[in-house]
């Protein structure tokens, strides 16, 4: 080991076809500055906001009215605290994180690793391509299998942003948010909520941790908010930005990519946390506690709200969700493959390799259960994110606390312990859902 606290191995740049391609202005305002670092963190906050937090929000908010809203609240500041983390590492060691689990660890640990975050990007692949399938035929009627086997097409759509540069599939990314956005708005005024119930609902309540069915709610929630791989995918996206690579760079560095990605996480927790107010304030107050299921919840958003808008926009919103998560998941599967393998697939086969392996299992089960059975898929997929957070945290923790690797960019004593309080956190859940699932 140098003195670093890295090998000295040449490693190639993270996504180096973008590496340091965005232009950072040197002089001018701060705004101008933080302007050029505005993007990343919307990529990762898509990650925030997939269909698979559709399925834990819609289920909570319907079954537990306002009470799991404080779970998406605390998942949003713990997602804040470990993006940070992985901006802070991308950025100070130029490596991303799966380039410096592999730096670090012996290639067994290494492969393991791998093996792990890629379940994760399947599981959030599911979650996509069922939310576009879903999207599909409510919009158009068509079948769930057939728009399982259509969302296969998108990666044409990323190759041709890719070429056209960075900053394509962040406008498109950014569009696609405040269309998300705006339609929650419009959906929470004529869901009508009692604000001051919502506001009490931030409160935790220990009664999510006496009841088995909301405690598993609350772990997939915190699985699809704090997603295992966008803690690698964005210690990837920092580095495309062309700041210098000195000290005073990297400090003006992680302020603007931690107020970006700040900004960003407090769109999707709006998001997350509207879509669970809609279906708490339309269903669970309507004594419809049964409604977990998104087809459910789009049949029945019209005759309730009174208004025709209401489903369709909700079924376009669920589309543009699942359309930009899928932009997303794309690069992050890049990212792992280089980061802890070396290897270099063409991003077309990177995708469709991906992709392919989440579609099958997905058009078996939808061909054995049907379609009934889409939420209990998006649920699960949740969960099993949840359970692979645990091995991206806790190397993302100690690498950052590490003075030999950080530098003077190390963790402060109490964002050390902070961190740490979170991964005891997430570890503890995890193996509490483990027991309960063996056992009960």
């Amino acid at each position: 080991m140098a003195s670093s606290g890295w090998r000295q191995d040449k490693l190639q740049n993270s996504l180096p076809e973008v590496f340091s391609s965005v232009s950072v202005p040197m002089q001018g305002s701060s705004f101008k500055k933080f302007l050029a670092f505005l993007g990343p963190g919307l990529l990762v906050a898509v990650g925030y906001m997939d269909p698979g937090n559709w399925a834990t929000d819609i289920a909570g908010g319907a079954q537990f009215g306002y009470m799991l809203l404080s779970v998406i609240f605390i998942s949003n500041i713990f997602a804040m605290i470990m993006q940070h983390l992985s901006l802070k590492l991308g950025i100070v060691a130029e490596r991303d994180l799966a380039q410096a689990c592999r730096d670090h660890y012996p290639p067994y640990v290494s492969y393991f690793l791998w093996i792990l975050c890629e379940l994760a990007i399947i599981a959030t692949d599911l979650a996509e391509l069922l939310g576009s399938a879903i999207a599909l035929n409510l919009l158009f009627g068509i079948p769930m299998i057939v728009g399982v086997i259509l969302t296969a097409l998108d990666v044409m759509v990323i190759l041709m942003l890719q070429q056209r540069g960075f900053r394509y599939i962040e406008a498109l990314v950014s569009g696609l948010i405040l269309l998300i956005f705006g339609i929650f708005v419009y959906e929470i005024i004529r869901s009508n909520p009692d604000f001051v119930a919502v506001s009490r609902g931030l409160i935790p309540d220990k009664a999510i941790l006496m009841n088995p069915s909301a405690l598993l709610l609350a772990i997939g929630i915190l699985g699809a908010t704090v997603m295992p791989h966008n803690l690698y995918l964005h210690s990837a996206l920092v580095q495309t930005r062309a700041y210098p690579r000195d000290i005073e760079g990297k400090k003006m560095a992680i302020k603007f990519a931690t107020w970006d990605v700040s900004l960003a996480l407090g769109f999707a927790f709006f998001v997350n946390a509207a879509i669970l107010v809609v279906s708490a304030s339309t269903f669970h107050f309507r004594d419809m506690h049964y409604v977990a299921d998104i087809f459910e919840a789009h049949r029945l958003l019209d005759p309730i709200l009174g208004t025709s808008l209401a489903s369709f926009l909700f079924a376009i919103s669920l589309l543009a969700s699942g359309q930009n998560s899928t932009f997303t998941s794309t690069l992050a599967g890049q990212i792992v493959m280089e980061g802890f393998l070396d290897w270099k697939l063409k991003p077309w086969l990177r995708r469709l390799i991906t992709r392919s392996l989440a579609i099958i299992p997905a058009v078996v089960i939808l061909s054995i259960k049907g379609s009934e059975y889409t939420s209990n898929l998006l649920v699960w997929s949740q969960v099993v994110l949840s359970l692979q957070l645990s091995f991206a945290v806790i190397p993302l923790v100690k690498f950052t606390s590490n003075r030999l690797k950080m530098g003077q960019f190390v963790n402060k004593p109490w964002l050390i312990a902070v961190s740490y309080g979170i991964t005891a956190c997430i570890v503890g859940l995890n193996l509490f859902l483990v027991y309960d699932f063996v056992f009960n």
